[in-house]
């Protein structure tokens, strides 16, 4: 299946002259039920209202390692470095990301479609699923750079076309994650409300907002609303441990200035009812090995 060149109505507004509203949700956060899958009641019903949920000891302690190796082992790789879907940090020229990771591990491609992460991503969006994105993420220790507050499914309505926000992340921590190193922060809640961003994107504006995202990245103001009214928490916890989170949810993190690195795997299912059009606010899609067009539903 490829990209359609139809025209969905654009119901989340951006990239515009001046700024916008936040637009209130008008779609749910869980769309699937208990009997969907293995998310008990009680942690679906506050998926919804938090728009995350965090699984503890996801993997084992020995897969966390045979991970950690194939990390390592991409890294080295001269050939996977100089490959396109390969981002370094601007000042270090270190990995930061490597994307389509589950199509050049395949250790990555079975962790995709295991039941512990494919069945969680299947229950909450109520459909069966692809991936629209996978990568895998470096935050060294000293010099980790981090990543400005952001809705992810504002650049992947913008950029990418996907028109509703039936879109989860699973990042599964390869490292400890602690307060001070770097650790995801989210807005709990924040997935109910769009918040639209101002200016024009930029043709290939990927090559440079995947190192720093300067197009699609919300003000000061709405930011602080958006934390006064819902608070921040932060995602802690020993490697092994999964965050699934919801594609509207506003998140970042900070610089890692600590000597403890940060990895993860970071896996984006989208719904197949939710497939990709023409992009809402951008002159040509990104490139597949960030927004796959390939829609064909995965299968254990």
């Amino acid at each position: 299946m490829t990209l359609t060149d139809v025209r969905t109505p654009d119901r989340y507004l951006t990239r515009t002259a001046t700024p916008g509203r936040p637009i209130e949700r008008t779609d749910p956060t869980v769309w699937g039920e208990h009997a969907d899958g293995p998310i008990d009641a009680a942690t679906l019903a506050a998926h919804e209202v938090r728009g995350y949920s965090v699984f503890d000891n996801l993997l084992s302690a020995a897969e966390v390692e045979t991970f950690r190796a194939e990390l390592d082992r991409l890294a080295g790789d001269e050939a996977v470095r100089a490959d396109e879907r390969t981002i370094v940090e601007r000042s270090s020229a270190e990995v930061r990301s490597i994307f389509e990771v589950h199509r050049t591990s395949g250790l990555i491609a079975e962790l995709v479609r295991d039941p512990r992460v494919l069945d969680r991503a299947r229950q909450v969006l109520g459909s069966e699923v692809y991936v629209h994105q996978s990568r895998v993420n470096y935050m060294p220790g000293f010099k980790g750079k981090g990543f400005y507050w952001h809705s992810d499914f504002e650049t992947w309505h913008a950029e990418d076309g996907m028109p509703a926000p039936r879109a989860v992340s699973m990042s599964i921590a390869l490292t400890d994650n602690h307060p001070f190193n770097g650790g995801l922060m989210v807005m709990p809640g924040s997935q109910r409300v769009f918040v639209p961003c101002v200016g024009e994107t930029p043709a290939d504006h990927y090559k440079a907002s995947l190192t720093e995202q300067e197009i699609g990245v919300p003000s000061h103001a709405h930011i602080s609303l958006l934390a006064a009214e819902h608070g921040i928490e932060q995602f802690t916890g020993p490697a092994g441990s999964a965050l699934l989170f919801d594609a509207n949810i506003m998140h970042g993190s900070g610089n890692n200035i600590t000597p403890f690195p940060r990895s993860n795997i970071f896996i984006v299912f989208n719904s197949v009812a939710n497939t990709l059009v023409e992009p809402f606010a951008a002159p040509a899609p990104r490139p597949g090995f960030i927004a796959s067009r390939s829609f064909a539903p995965l299968m254990r």
